[in-house]
């Protein structure tokens, strides 16, 4: 008979001794573990990558604390469904039997679908599980994480992944034979996913019966099954947020080979090339700035060439101008006086401009003392004119950039401390 069902639904654990992985929320004394293995059972989130196990850790919850278990999906459930499923869970709590109902995809659940089980949830006639790929935190709304217990689950290791593998060969292929390599290469593949990692062992199994009728999979095998996957990334979600994070902080952090690491996973998961060279343009000012100003130049131009020739050369560009600004000296000075000015200007109100800094392009306007008393600097000595304030009266004498003793900013620091001291002079006259 042939099997129709996936490897991967095969292989679910039917008891909790035989689930791998997830150790720090299933060790010993854990109490996830203790509450499944009392029967206990609290509503519950599990938020992870997919293939790390949610659903079948969600069964096998209710399995242990002898619930009924309904698991319906956020995507396809309406309100209609959950209203069927509080009425059985009902008449089951009738007969002293709890029942699990398990959301997967948790995180596309609409008020309304909420709205329709929370009053459940509160009174006991239901108990909730749900899995979502995304951080709870940012797509689950709050009256349901309030109801609920977070649980972060990992992506598996190599050493889970081998042990998962071999265990089904054990079991279902017993006339197939893997290389080390070949388990190694199928491993590193799955990317912590043991759900891929048994697909690509189903079609190892297929592929290689087909090849001369060997029973042994090779390294070249693997290649051809796994040839073009990507990488864990969501181009949204919290991967994509994650990753884009430590990209910049590894600019800021002036380190070039990590830079260009987070950078090619990024690209290898398919993120839009143009995505990050607009974070790379943020990198600039807000990190580098005036410490060294062709940060800014390089970053536009990548920018540029990736729009012009596309790719591989615009992310070569890009990867250029990524590297550099890891290696520029760093300042967050315009970012810090930007954001000062800002408050500023949100604290002090319309504040008028002084008249001297007004312009006069009527008589009236210079019969009422508009651009009375400017001073031209280029007339000025050294080109600056000495003493003049430029903002309103009531913010004289405040400074809002403080250039850093890096780079570039500090020629500027030096050139601004100088035309401080020509200001002093002026006020205060020379000193002795």
């Amino acid at each position: 008979m042939a099997k129709t069902r996936p490897l991967a639904a095969r292989r679910r654990p039917s008891a909790l001794a035989d689930y791998v992985g997830q150790v720090h929320v299933l060790g010993p004394g854990k109490p996830l573990r203790e509450a499944i293995e009392r029967g206990d059972l609290h509503s519950f989130i599990l938020w992870g990558p997919p293939g790390t196990g949610k659903t079948t850790l969600a069964r096998l919850s209710a399995h242990q604390a002898n619930a009924e278990f309904v698991q319906i999906s956020a995507v396809m459930a309406g309100v209609k469904d959950i209203r069927d499923v509080v009425a059985r869970a009902s008449q089951e709590r009738g007969m002293g039997r709890a029942t699990v109902l398990f959301v997967d995809e948790v995180h596309r659940f609409n008020k309304a679908q909420q709205d329709a089980f929370l009053p459940y949830v509160e009174d006991g006639t239901l108990i909730f599980i749900g899995a979502t790929t995304e951080n709870p935190s940012f797509e689950v709304n709050s009256a349901l994480l309030s109801r609920a217990r977070v649980y972060k689950l990992q992506p598996l290791s190599d050493d889970e992944l081998s042990r998962i593998v071999r265990a089904a060969l054990a079991a279902e292929f017993t006339d197939v034979t893997v290389s080390d390599d070949a388990l190694s290469q199928l491993v590193a593949s799955a990317d912590g996913d043991a759900r891929r990692a048994l697909g690509q062992l189903e079609l190892a199994v297929d592929l290689a019966s087909a090849e001369n009728g060997s029973t042994t999979i090779t390294e070249t095998t693997i290649e051809e099954i796994t040839r073009g996957l990507a990488r864990r990334f969501d181009k949204g979600g919290e991967a994509f947020y994650d990753q884009i994070s430590a990209l910049h902080k590894s600019v800021r952090g002036s380190d070039p080979d990590a830079t260009l690491y987070w950078f090619a996973r990024m690209m290898d998961g398919g993120c839009d090339p143009f995505y990050v060279a607009r974070r790379a343009i943020r990198m600039a000012t807000e990190d580098i700035g005036n410490a060294d100003p062709r940060a800014l130049e390089l970053a536009l131009n990548a920018w540029q060439v990736q729009e012009r020739l596309g790719s591989p050369e615009g992310e070569l560009a890009i990867a250029q101008a990524l590297v550099y600004m890891a290696c520029a000296a760093k300042s967050n000075a315009v970012y810090e006086a930007y954001k000062a000015a800002q408050q500023a200007v949100a604290e002090g109100g319309s504040l008028e401009v002084p008249m001297h800094l007004r312009n006069a392009p009527t008589p009236l306007m210079k019969d009422s003392g508009y651009g009375d008393n400017y001073r031209y600097p280029h007339d000025e000595p050294e080109g600056y004119a000495a003493g003049v304030d430029y903002l309103p009266e009531s913010l004289t004498g405040l400074r809002f950039y403080r250039p850093v003793d890096r780079g570039l900013e500090l020629k500027v620091r030096q050139k601004l401390e100088h035309l401080r001291a020509l200001d002093k002079n002026a006020v205060d006259g020379p000193s002795s």
